[in-house]
């Protein structure tokens, strides 16, 4: 077995050295000086515990410890049929909202996934064909967010787009070799945004569907 750590300076399960170094280059913010940085965790993450100094706005300084998971940046899109008044949503098993109190972890959400070194364009494509059968053309880029800037690295950027009834390929999707199984949810847009709170709990569904409804596809009368 070879000496060192997984991440540091051998590479972990994803051939991944040098994990430790993140942050340490930093100099955005003249407030901030990163002092060390942490490798606890890197299977499909990583979890890292970064100390930093901060200097206060009364020019005190504190040292403050943080724990980030990151686990890269990601793209969703919300697809509608702006004619029938419908979009397309997935269901899915989510273990993460399941042991914090979901019924039965079954969670109605907008298609999304990771970039894996995509473009987030090109992902969302991907995604969309992978988790709701759906091959979408041209999208519309609605923003970039920051999803739990408390502990969490990712940047979530959101896309629309358009889908045809004729595009629809069964009701089940998701890759097996992922150990996806999902459920391809076709909804009348003003029920799925009335169901915002109780049936919609996942916030990256929720903002689209407001999106959609202020400036989107369904802004203004009917």
């Amino acid at each position: 077995m070879a000496d060192g750590v997984p991440g540091v300076d051998v590479p972990d399960g994803r051939g991944r050295t040098g994990l430790h170094l993140t942050g340490l280059d930093l100099r955005r913010n003249p407030r901030v000086r990163v002092r060390e940085v942490e490798l606890l965790a890197s299977d499909w993450c990583v979890l890292r515990a970064t100390t930093y100094d901060y200097t206060h706005p009364d020019g005190t300084v504190s040292t403050e410890r943080r724990e980030t998971y990151d686990r890269g940046d990601g793209a969703t899109i919300l697809l509608y049929d702006p004619d029938r008044r419908t979009v397309l949503l997935t269901r899915q098993f989510r273990y993460a909202v399941y042991v914090n109190d979901h019924p039965d972890g079954m969670l109605l959400e907008t298609a999304a996934g990771l970039l894996d070194d995509d473009a987030p364009e090109d992902a969302i494509r991907r995604e969309a064909a992978e988790e709701t059968g759906v091959e979408v053309g041209d999208v519309e880029h609605v923003f970039d967010v920051y999803m739990s800037p408390g502990s969490v690295t990712e940047r979530l950027h959101f896309f629309a787009a358009p889908y045809s009834v004729r595009g629809l390929d069964g009701s089940r999707a998701g890759l097996a070799e992922e150990g996806e199984d999902i459920e391809v949810v076709e909804l009348d847009f003003d029920a799925a945004l009335a169901s915002i709170g109780t049936d919609v709990v996942d916030a990256k569904t929720v903002m689209l569907l407001q999106w959609a409804a202020l400036r989107g596809p369904f802004a203004g009368p009917r």
